[in-house]
């Protein structure tokens, strides 16, 4: 390995290093310590031996201290690799050079702090972070005395600089952590320990950090988030109550203790009231595949369906409106309007598209600058992100009636006015930064040419000693009559004059003896030094150094600047992601021919020509049919309106694919995406359940059953009368009988007590009789044609009812023998004739193999059997005795399959 790259000699038990390293360690017991020595980060003891196993690199011992080490060039990739597997890391870093230890006098040992500690919640590395997707930091709090069992959650995102609370019941808890899946969830050590919540702690306890109960009291944290934000009172940010500010103070408190007294920039936090977001749990999140398939995949997920953003601001704001789909019709309206403005201007959607391509994340290198983390090209990044703002905010017109456009709605106008005027900042940007701008300051080269005379004056002495070495090492070559003589450079020896062995006598000899001092021999080559060049090193050097220092202290001004506007900084890159997002709406409204829909405060659910988004999208892709579409209409208002639908109707049909889509048309509707249908007339729904497909829970030692009765529980507890519930197929999992009582009794729960919107699909056709008793249920089925004995699925809805399930038909699809089908189709016919009880036993006593054995088709009496055919083939004086014995294998399988055997 490179010298630069050698790892440095080790410590050993009690040295002052091992004393500096267990004082580190001490105040971080529950991280693992990144001890920086050189260009590695070592690990001791049991941190070494976790790492080791984690990172699968070398365990190495120094007597009995196991060790490990990371190249400290290289140690992002170790460290997402440790904080995904569910470790933190503290950073000791070297906070001094060697010079400067020396110059204290004394112990010269370098100086080593912990400068930050990383968790799954706190990451803001490029490398470490999806670029698509948020990384959340939340807080969970629980208020006592007369408050007690009020919930509140506080969600930040440091590297946007998000703050959100929100007040939640405790049946809203899964919901609200699903809707932002954090990366890491802080909870008190009081409520860790309460019974009610071990189940859903249980969901999330590879994500847990338990804090001291201290952490979490509200007094303390309102003085926190009031000192933060420079405010005497938090009221002009919203009415909070004790249990948000609890989480939010906790959070902040977190933030300060593994940032190491360095704030990311937050913005004043935004509060998310009670209903003001769709509420939908994890299970239904899952079921719809919204951001993940079931398999894990995001590829293939709702939100990879839609997804049109142009940047990672823009995907990561998508992803949140898709998480909590608003409540609020007016705010919806506003969205729409924003995405019908794109969708009526298609080249100012293209211009903006492509404006919106050459903005990097602003958002995030701002967050990594507030830090301290950020570098000279998030510097480029902000400079280049606010140079589109501008040319964005001029493609849209100021005002009404400007150029050919139509003057913007609201929504539009004001992401325009918060693209703001950084005209000076960007043109001093523009003068101050190096075209290319490498990503460490420590590198230098990032200042322009022109920008400071006094760094230039520096950058060309520095320059001009590097020509002088060129004319030095002439003049030596001249004066030595040594044509092939060098002055190279290396860290550790600087500057040196480097001739073949053959050579180095003439050096080593009067009269050149004098000037030429030897420094090193090796096998190639022998190396000399002159005082004249040393001087010429130090002069190199002390301008190179003077010029580092001079552009680190230009860089430091530029920092200052871009922080005082950081706030302005802030609105314009949340301005152009939702540019982006709106602009993605319509562009996919263009491409697959999505309108807009009606959202208001009815409880009608009216869908005409509905399409699933994403099977409609994969069908395209496959060249496959075009997608069948399905009216839908749920109008409970109205005395005679059905409020659920009972959908009846043989597997591979459709139904699951109906019933999805509808709930994704709601959920489109309410992020303010026009929708996969010829129209619809949303009534806003507040929660949203999903009962579609299960699985084992085996760590909970749940059955699929177990899991399908958990979920309809709460379903049928939780679902108010401006829910949408989709249910399929409850009771499968069971006898018969049981199943279509539970089915049947939770249709009556439904209608009579939740009394909201329901699709509910089932096979249990007995359920159809309710119709006669229930006024607002509705039976529907979906269509099938039979034909020449096969039947064709036409995936359409219809009203009526299924008159038979098509099982053994799609059985027969699937592949299973014929005999199987057959004996099936006979079980059926027999079963369906009379009293089940006698055709059950009857059916007991039969023997199905005689049946199968039967049902072989026979050969015609004068067709020679597969053996006499084979025997016809052979001539005996032909065979070898191997082939001879392969022929008696072949006969005697010949004769067991004639046998049926």
């Amino acid at each position: 390995m490179p010298d630069s790259h050698k790892r440095p000699d080790l410590p050993v038990p009690d040295t002052p290093m091992m004393a500096q390293y267990r004082e580190a360690k001490a105040a971080y017991p529950d991280c693992l310590l990144f001890f920086r020595m050189g260009d590695f980060y070592e690990l001791f003891f049991a941190d070494a031996e976790a790492a080791a196993a984690a990172l699968d690199i070398a365990l190495t011992r120094r007597g009995d201290v196991p060790m490990a080490g990371v190249p400290w060039h290289a140690h992002e990739g170790y460290l997402a690799r440790l904080i995904r597997r569910g470790f933190k890391v503290a950073i000791c870093d070297q906070v001094e050079t060697p010079a400067e230890a020396k110059k204290r006098g004394g112990r010269t040992l370098v100086e080593r702090r912990v400068v930050r500690v990383v968790t799954p919640g706190t990451i803001t590395e490029d490398g470490l972070l999806e670029a698509r997707a948020s990384n959340y930091l939340a807080a969970l709090a629980r208020t006592g005395g007369a408050e007690r069992g009020r919930f509140g959650i506080a969600f930040a995102e440091i590297t946007t600089g998000e703050l959100i609370l929100a007040p939640v019941t405790q049946d809203g808890l899964a919901a609200a952590l699903a809707g932002r899946e954090p990366g890491e969830l802080l909870v008190a050590e009081r409520l860790i320990q309460d019974p009610a919540l071990f189940e859903l702690f249980g969901d999330w306890r590879d994500r847990l950090t338990v804090q001291p109960d201290a952490r979490f009291d509200s007094e303390n944290g309102r003085r926190r988030l009031a000192e933060l934000f420079g405010v005497a009172t938090l009221d002009a940010f919203g009415d909070f109550d004790r249990a948000e500010i609890a989480a939010a103070g906790a959070l902040v408190d977190y933030l300060e203790l593994t940032q190491i007294g360095r704030m990311p920039r937050l913005a004043p936090p935004r509060r998310i009231g009670l209903g003001a977001a769709m509420e939908i749990d994890a299970a239904t999140r899952r079921n719809l595949e919204l951001t993940r398939t079931l398999s894990g995949e995001r590829t293939g997920s709702v939100l990879a369906t839609l997804d049109r953003t142009v940047s990672g601001a823009g995907a990561r704001l998508l992803a949140a409106h898709v998480a909590a789909p608003l409540t609020d019709p007016q705010a919806i309206e506003r969205r729409l309007d924003a995405v019908a403005y794109f969708v009526d201007n298609a080249a100012l959607r293209a211009d903006l598209r492509q404006a919106l391509r050459a903005a990097p994340d602003v958002e995030r290198a701002l967050g990594r600058l507030s830090l301290g983390r950020g570098g000279p090209r998030d510097l480029a990044a902000i400079r280049d992100g606010l140079t589109q703002a501008a040319a964005i905010r001029g493609m849209l017109p100021a005002d009404p009636g400007a150029g050919s456009l139509a003057p913007p709605p609201p929504a539009v106008a004001e992401m325009a006015e918060a693209l703001g005027d950084h005209g000076a900042l960007v043109d001093r940007l523009t003068r101050a930064l190096a075209p290319s701008v490498p990503i460490l300051a420590r590198d230098g080269g990032f200042i322009a040419a022109g920008y400071s005379e006094r760094l230039d004056e520096l950058r060309t002495l520095r320059d001009q000693s590097r020509r002088l070495i060129v004319d030095l090492q002439a003049r030596y070559a001249n004066e030595t009559g040594v044509a092939s003589l060098k002055i190279r450079h290396n860290n550790v020896l600087g500057y040196f004059i480097e001739v073949s062995p053959g050579q180095a006598g003439k050096l080593a000899a009067p009269p050149f003896d004098q000037t030429y001092v030897h420094r090193q021999t090796l096998a190639s080559a022998v190396r000399f030094a002159t005082v004249e060049l040393g001087e010429l090193e130090r002069s190199i050097a002390e301008a190179a150094d003077k010029a580092l220092a001079l552009e680190l202290a230009l860089l430091e001004d530029l920092l200052g600047e871009v922080a005082g506007r950081a706030d302005a900084i802030g609105r314009a890159a949340a301005a152009l992601a939702g540019l982006d997002v709106a602009a993605s709406h319509a562009e996919l409204a263009a491409e697959r021919r999505y309108t807009r829909p009606q959202v208001d405060d009815s409880r009608s659910f009216a869908v005409r020509d509905g399409r699933h988004p994403v099977v409609e999208a994969a069908l395209q892709a496959a060249g496959d049919p075009a997608f069948v579409a399905n009216a839908c209409t749920l109008t409970p208002d109205h005395a005679d309106g059905a409020s659920i639908w009972l959908v009846t109707g043989p597997n591979m049909a459709g139904k699951s694919t109906f019933l999805r889509q509808n709930a994704l048309i709601a959920i489109m509707a309410q992020c303010g995406s026009f929708v996969p249908a010829a129209s619809a007339h949303i009534g806003v729904v507040d929660r949203l359940f999903s009962r579609v497909g299960a699985a084992d829970d085996l760590a909970r030692g749940r059955s699929t059953f177990m899991v399908e009765m958990v979920e309809t529980a709460a379903i049928l507890h939780q679902a108010g009368p401006r829910a949408l519930v989709i249910l399929d197929e409850i009771g499968r999992g069971t006898a018969t009988f049981d199943g279509l009582s539970i089915a049947w009794a939770c249709v009556e729960h439904l209608h009579a007590v939740n009394r909201c919107r329901s699709l509910f699909a089932t096979h249990y056709h007995e359920l159809t009789a309710l119709a006669a008793t229930l006024p607002h249920l509705e039976c529907h089925t979906m269509r099938v044609k039979e034909w020449q004995g096969d039947i064709v699925f036409l995936h359409e809805v219809v009203p009526g009812a299924a008159d038979r399930s098509y099982g053994i038909h799609v059985g027969k699809l699937a592949g299973l023998p014929p005999p199987v089908v057959a004996r099936a189709e006979e079980v059926l016919r027999t079963l369906e004739q009379g009293d089940q009880g006698r055709a059950v036993a009857r059916l007991a006593d039969d023997l199905p193999l005689f049946h199968a054995a039967l049902a072989r088709p026979t050969r015609p009496p004068d067709e020679p059997s597969p053996a006499q055919q084979l025997l016809e083939t052979i001539e005996p004086d032909d065979l070898t005795p191997r082939a001879a014995l392969e022929l008696l294998y072949r006969l005697k399988a010949a004769a067991a399959d004639e046998k049926g055997e």
